[in-house]
């Protein structure tokens, strides 16, 4: 298959001995650089300067229930490692943000809004899942009608900067082709990076991205350095294994409600929420009110919540979903069935975070195709 010809007549050049160019100009257009780094055994992202701090010939080993890194001093490449734990949610929604305060003046209270500004953020090395992940998030949190968006990751998303680098290599916990978001990068990202052993393939997607190629002054990429980066995208597509059959699956999960598998995940699922905290897409949160001790200030905080723990669901006095394998299925019919009802889109991008950060290494894509196996079985909702 020949490369697009769109792709290559826009693709620029830019060596590795360039990218501390690269990480400088955008420290000096006022962002704060987010990238890919280890710490703590993983891959995650953080604050970064350097390209010291990239994780160049780091290799991540991801099964379900499983994360490893192993170091190669041979591997040419910087981007070899997949998603880990971490994804932009952390930054664009922050697991913890104050919402207002309430203050003693002179002994009567005094409201306070808390609206927090965002810094100027530049995601680097962000992977097609993550960035498939935000445009669902968009969904979430920005009405396109102006009326009830998320005043303050709105403000995140304006200002924020994506650079993506497309996939080459992949976990065994992935499954993004399914989903149709990876491992190409085609849309979302204001750059992508295609990675060689000893440069990147840069395509600019919005007029922010051209500006920083055109203060970098790059040259045109070889159509043979084209070639050689898409066909290496397209391998890694063609070799990923794990998938999910996604046809007419919310209808699939909806007649299924009452299926017997729902118990039989429950006796496994230990509700321990790591799979919606690794989430890209997941938003759930909750609203804490917080005193301190000589009862003068009193804080609103929203705080990042999952729909596995039983208060998530309590009203009206009680807890909806007092069971596990009611929470699973919340959780999974929302991401694959009334997801689309409410955003249009399916709530997963494939990543297979889920799959990987599950303490007892429960595969999302086993638990749907076994649904698709029993649908219409007895047990199973007609």
């Amino acid at each position: 298959m020949a490369p697009d010809e769109g792709r290559a007549e826009t693709a620029l050049l830019l060596r590795k001995t360039r990218f501390q160019d690269l990480l400088d100009h955008l420290v000096q257009a006022g962002y704060r650089v987010i990238g890919p780094t280890v710490r703590e055994g993983v891959v995650t992202y953080d604050e970064i300067h350097r390209v010291e701090q990239i994780p160049r010939g780091w290799v991540d080993l991801q099964e379900p229930g499983k994360y490893r890194l192993r170091y190669d001093k041979n591997n040419p490449f910087w981007f070899s490692f997949t998603p880990g734990p971490i994804s932009l949610k952390r930054y664009l929604f922050p697991p913890t943000q104050t919402l207002f305060r309430v203050r003693r003046d002179n002994g009567r209270p005094r409201a306070e809004a808390v609206i927090p500004d965002p810094p100027r953020y530049a995601f680097l090395g962000v992977r097609g899942c993550d960035v498939r992940a935000v445009a669902v998030q968009d969904r979430v949190y920005i009405d396109r009608q102006g009326q009830f968006s998320d005043s303050y990751y709105a403000k995140a998303r304006e200002r924020c900067l994506i650079i993506a680098v497309e996939c080459q290599t992949f976990a065994d916990t992935c499954f993004c082709t399914s989903m149709g978001s990876g491992p190409q990068v085609q849309s979302g990202a204001d750059l992508v990076l295609t990675e060689l052993p000893d440069a990147f393939v840069v395509r600019s997607l919005s007029d922010k991205g051209q500006a920083i190629v055109s203060a970098l002054e790059l040259p045109p990429a070889a159509p043979e350095q084209v070639a050689e980066a898409d066909q290496a995208v397209r391998e890694a597509a063609g070799s990923m294994e794990r998938r999910v059959d996604t046809t007419d699956i919310r209808n699939l999960l909806l007649r299924n409600l009452e299926n017997p598998r729902w118990e039989e995940v429950a006796k496994r699922c230990i509700a321990c929420a790591n799979c919606t905290m690794v989430c890209p897409t997941c938003f759930c949160f909750t609203v804490q009110e917080v005193t301190d001790l000589s009862g003068e200030n009193i804080e609103r905080r929203r705080v990042q919540d999952s729909c596995f723990n039983p208060e998530f669901s309590y009203a009206f006095g009680t807890i909806v979903r007092q069971t596990v394998s009611s929470r699973y299925r919340q959780w999974l019919t929302h991401k694959f069935a009334t997801w689309y009802d409410q955003f249009g889109t399916p709530g997963c991008v494939g990543c297979g975070r889920c799959i990987t950060w599950c303490p007892v290494g429960i595969d999302v894509t086993e638990e749907l195709q076994a649904i698709r196996n029993s649908d219409g079985e007895r047990g199973a909702s007609a």
